[in-house]
């Protein structure tokens, strides 16, 4: 057995036989770049002391990661397609790999927002390339089983990322949080050359680079929008910004529309189900990454926990991720995709509208259901929508569907920090200032206060360190009434640090409270409309999915070239070949009919009809 596996999938001619370890590989490869942003939400406030981040520089080294990450995808998701989609997991692993260096070493707020732009190329590369490759190397009857793997694996990095954060800063600093990603990448790498086949798009046709540039403009513009309005204020950035990404994206559907070998056949999106899976996966990781967001923020500050302990807490939901992929696995088939979607989709709306009842005296108990709720509802949406968008691509273009079904989840995710982020700083903002108006609180300490729940503890602390400071000069003064006077003003000033601390933690309580009834609103809506959009019947092709037949239903031809819905066991050079055998077969039978008796007319509607059911 050779070291290196050099045969492609396309050309086995029976399933791979270590395809689930091939998964494995896969599986390690998304989970150090999910748990790249999730990790770094818990060693945020070290690094922020250590290089002196402002709230705008944090803002953007989170984000620094996720701009190339959803623009690039696309494009280079089709470039694995025609030269080698092991190849890019190979390369993004190594990109990845080598940002992670790069970060650990940053002592500015510059270099590590290069950093993390690095590793965001590096994940543009892996992303498309774990679901074309998972797609390739599985049969159509085991496909499903492995995406909803996939899936799980998502959900688990979501909630492990601040685990293992945790556990690092223990005893190491923030860069420790960077250099974990470089052996699980480097095994990831070696593994890959041993255990997943290589795989390509079986046609020559060439890369629409125009299309694909196109598409970093107006993606990449609309991310940086996301970012910068709500964050920042709709300033000339953030407008010209949405200019661009308002033409950029008219400019691509325009160009692929008349392309004849487009990037992405935007014609797709006229499909219920894939446009209906799209839609889902964008709002429902809309509400996720928004409630992940100050979630983790209401352990840490109102709470109380330390990293390690947040992250510990957070597991409830990967744990129910896990059983909500299983019951889908289950459930799908069956009932079909529209019912467990939406079902999905209603538990997480559940979730968020569990979150309203969050207030100043609400404890870890009163997260746990939300926590549980949503773990399950991820399970339940997230692997049939991805199995969906896949399918409706076909062998050839697999880079491409997987690329689609993880910018949607991108787009989603920013807007979610974005909007729902947004709204919790402003609606935390205003609740803080009523809750110590008529107070002595200086105006400059009320503005610092207001930035963010962190800022509001720091000048909390910093009453009660005034105080202590004051006690401790009462304590030593020789002069009796000297003395208590200090030590009257330090009581007042004591009175007034739990004041605002209490003031603080409940108005961030009550913007957690009031976001998530926003955030509710929006996927209950966002329920209704996917449940319309997605069309009946879906578990019916998934079973005959399941079982390695055609599904029913076919997406319009696009460039001379008929895409059937979840065909993806043969290549599109066996299906052209066969196509045109039985064009040939057909003709051959209409003349040969035309030339006989009229006893054989039964045969000519019968040769058809043949044709038509292949």
């Amino acid at each position: 057995m050779r070291l290196v596996l050099t045969e492609p999938a396309e050309e086995m001619d029976r399933p791979y036989a270590r395809r689930w370890w091939a998964l494995l590989v896969l599986c390690l490869s998304l989970l150090i770049i999910v748990m790249a942003n999730t990790a770094l939400t818990v060693a945020a406030p070290d690094m922020t002391r250590d290089l002196g981040l402002s709230s705008a520089d944090l803002q953007w080294v989170i984000d620094a990661y996720t701009v190339p990450y959803a623009a690039l995808m696309l494009l280079l998701g089709a470039i694995g397609d025609t030269y080698s989609r092991r190849g890019a997991l190979v390369l993004g692993l190594v990109v990845f790999g080598g940002g992670a260096v790069f970060g650990s070493l940053a002592d500015s707020a510059t270099t590590v927002i290069a950093a993390r732009a690095v590793m965001g190329v590096g994940a543009a590369l892996i992303m498309p390339a774990t679901l074309s490759l998972l797609a390739a190397t599985f049969p159509r009857a085991e496909r499903a089983k492995a995406i909803t793997l996939w899936t799980a694996t998502a959900g688990l990095a979501i909630a492990a990322g601040p685990v293992v954060a945790g556990a690092l800063l223990k005893s190491h600093g923030w860069a420790s949080t960077f250099l974990i990603n470089v052996p699980v990448a480097v095994v990831a790498l070696l593994a890959a050359f041993v255990l997943v086949p290589p795989s390509k798009a079986g046609h020559d046709k060439p890369i629409d680079y125009i299309g694909g540039l196109l598409s970093v403009v107006w993606i990449g513009s609309l991310v940086y929008m996301i970012i910068e309005g709500p964050h920042f204020g709709w300033d000339t950035k953030a407008v010209t910004a949405a200019v661009v990404a308002a033409a950029g994206l008219l400019a691509f559907v325009l160009w692929e529309l008349r392309h004849p070998h487009p990037i992405l056949d935007v014609r797709r999106f006229t499909a219920r189900r894939f446009a209906g899976a799209n839609l889902a996966v964008a709002l429902f990781f809309l509400a996720v990454f928004g409630a992940f967001y100050y979630l983790t923020q209401h352990l840490q500050f109102v709470l109380g926990y330390g990293p390690l302990d947040t992250g510990v807490r957070m597991l409830p939901l990967a744990g129910a991720v896990f059983v909500g992929a299983a019951l889908t696995g289950y459930l799908t088939p069956r009932v079909g995709m529209k019912w467990t979607v939406t079902a999905g989709m209603a538990g997480g709306t559940a979730a968020l509208a569990l979150l309203t009842r969050v207030d100043g005296t609400s404890a870890y108990g009163d997260l746990v259901l939300p926590l549980i709720v949503l773990g399950l509802a991820i399970g339940l949406a997230l692997s049939p929508c991805t199995d969906a968008i896949m399918g409706s691509f076909p062998e050839s273009d697999l880079g491409v569907g997987g690329a689609v079904n993880d910018t949607s989840l991108e787009l989603g995710g920013s807007l979610g920090i974005a909007i729902l982020g947004s709204l919790l700083s402003t609606t935390y903002s205003d609740r803080l200032a009523d809750a110590v108006s008529g107070s002595e609180l200086p105006a400059s300490a009320l503005a610092t206060a207001q930035d963010s729940v962190g800022a509001g503890y720091a000048v909390a602390q910093g009453i009660g360190d005034k105080a202590r400071e004051l006690a401790a000069q009462a304590a030593q003064a020789t002069d009796l009434q000297q003395a208590a006077q200090l030590k009257a003003q330090a009581g007042q000033l004591a009175q007034g640090a739990r004041q605002m601390a209490d003031a603080v933690g409940t108005s961030f309580a009550d913007a957690v409270a009031h976001t998530s009834l926003v955030g509710a609103i929006v996927l209950g809506v966002g329920t209704v409309a996917v449940g319309l959009l997605l069309p009946l019947g879906a578990g019916k092709n998934a079973a005959r999915s399941a079982e390695g037949a055609q599904p029913e239903g076919e997406v319009k031809p696009v460039g001379g070239e008929t895409e059937r819905v979840a065909r993806s066991e043969r290549t599109d050079e066996v299906t052209e070949t066969k196509k045109s055998k039985k064009s040939e077969e057909t003709a051959e039978t209409k003349k040969t009919d035309a030339d006989g008796a009229g006893g054989e007319e039964a045969a000519e509607t019968k040769e058809p009809a043949r044709d038509a059911a292949n």
